[in-house]
């Protein structure tokens, strides 16, 4: 039986991989393009019906194409995301195979290149792309037993509140997704506890601007003008709503009952670590630092934005921030359902490669490995904070397609 070969081979068909194809078609290499589902399948099935883009639409794109029919200053929802991906995908033509799952990449010996083995066969691939990005296998810390009396359920798997049982919900994780699914839940009546860790709060707009157009301005998407922040650190900004910007404040004057970073779980009892105050604060501080730095922008370039001076006004703090809940019986405070906004692991165990450093994390410099002919594409600060956001995995793709390319030269020189 005859074996495909391949130049390059992408795994995965989201945002990573749709980059990587257009680049690697510009170029002329030979690839394929592989996603076990449908292209862009986690916008689809693996988040909650109202999810919206992050960033507007004017920013939230590839250079190549326009969102049509929809306002650039708007949040696409996640349908109309998957949609784009779709259609650029058959802007390009590109080589996208979906329904093959990989499940396994072993290099080969005594030669070069890679034996990839599928759900419909196997493929010989000089390179291969890992292009799954972040959001490979949801992360639940073990606080509580999966046979507590509460239902159990990941962000991932959330849709709507028609979805979860009658009761309070407490969800965990503030970031992008536990802040949005929280609103969500108030405004359909749910009494919430939302359990707020370390987080980095920055403004949804500011002086007629958007964040992602003052990230860019700021130097904030290459990390040239921050300071180095803690990994790992919820980041709370959404286009929710028209796009606002996440305020715990805010959400406490509406009802929701802000509670401390999760610690433990015993006898139906939550407790949560004190601290809760000093990360509202510490958010806050995250706040005006970016208000700062773009009033000093904007005096330093004579730009006619208008001022914004309510964007410095704070709420009153709320009760569960002057005197906040320490512990929470669950089943006295009604709560029937926990839901976990804790982010995602990766999973590459089908990646069978000398690729990982000593803690299983992938081993690379700007998606390069030094297992020559493996990348991977779309991780969080693969190469700064941009990689891992439509906007930046773009221009990620092409470094990559350009060593590729480099390779490949390298493996056909012959001298004459």
């Amino acid at each position: 039986m005859s074996v495909e070969k391949i130049n390059t081979l992408v795994v995965g068909a989201g945002q990573a991989g749709v980059a990587m194809s257009e680049h690697l078609t510009l170029m002329g290499v030979p690839h394929i393009v592989l996603e076990r589902n449908r292209i862009a399948e986690r916008w689809r099935s693996e988040r909650w019906d109202s999810l919206v883009a992050n960033g507007p639409a004017w920013h939230d794109r590839f250079p190549s194409m326009k969102f049509e029919n929809i306002s650039p200053e708007a949040f696409p929802p996640k349908e109309r995301m998957a949609d784009y991906f779709e259609a650029y995908v058959q802007m390009l033509k590109a080589p996208v195979r979906t329904g093959v799952e990989v499940l396994k990449v072993e290099r080969h010996v005594g030669r070069p290149g890679f034996k990839v083995t599928t759900s419909e066969g196997v493929i010989e691939a000089s390179n291969v792309v890992a292009a799954t990005g972040p959001f490979q296998r949801p992360a639940v810390p073990p606080i509580v037993p999966v046979h507590a009396s509460v239902q159990q359920l990941h962000s991932s798997a959330y849709k709507n509140p028609d979805q979860l049982a009658e009761g309070a919900v407490l969800v965990v994780g503030a970031g992008a997704s536990g802040s949005q699914i929280a609103e969500e839940l108030r405004r359909a009546g749910k009494q919430v506890y939302l359990s707020v860790g370390e987080h980095y709060r920055p403004p949804r707009a500011y002086r007629g601007r958007d964040y992602c157009w003052w990230l860019g301005a700021l130097g904030l998407w290459d990390e040239v003008r921050i300071t180095p922040k803690k990994k790992h650190v919820a980041f709370a900004v959404s286009g929710y709503d028209g796009g606002k910007t996440v305020d715990f404040r805010r959400l406490a004057h509406q009802g929701i009952t802000l509670v401390g970073l999760t610690k433990a779980y015993e006898d139906g009892v939550m407790t949560f670590e004190p601290g809760l105050a000093e990360n509202i604060a510490e958010g806050d501080r995250a706040y005006f630092d970016v208000l700062r730095d773009a009033d000093a922008y904007i005096e330093q370039n004579g730009l006619p934005f208008p001022p914004e001076p309510e964007a410095w006004e704070l709420l009153p703090d709320p009760e569960c921030l002057i005197d906040p809940v320490l512990s929470l019986d669950l089943e006295k405070a009604g709560v029937t359902t926990i839901l976990w906004a804790t982010g995602f692991k990766f999973d590459f165990s089908w990646l069978q490669v000398n690729a990982f450093d000593d803690r299983g994390e992938p081993f690379h410099k700007r998606g390069i490995c030094a297992e020559s002919g493996i990348y991977f594409l779309g991780l969080p600060n693969l190469v700064n904070r941009a990689s891992s956001f439509i906007y930046g995995v773009w221009h990620d793709a092409k470094y990559i397609a350009d060593h590729i390319v480099l390779q490949n030269d390298y493996m056909a020189y012959a001298p004459s």
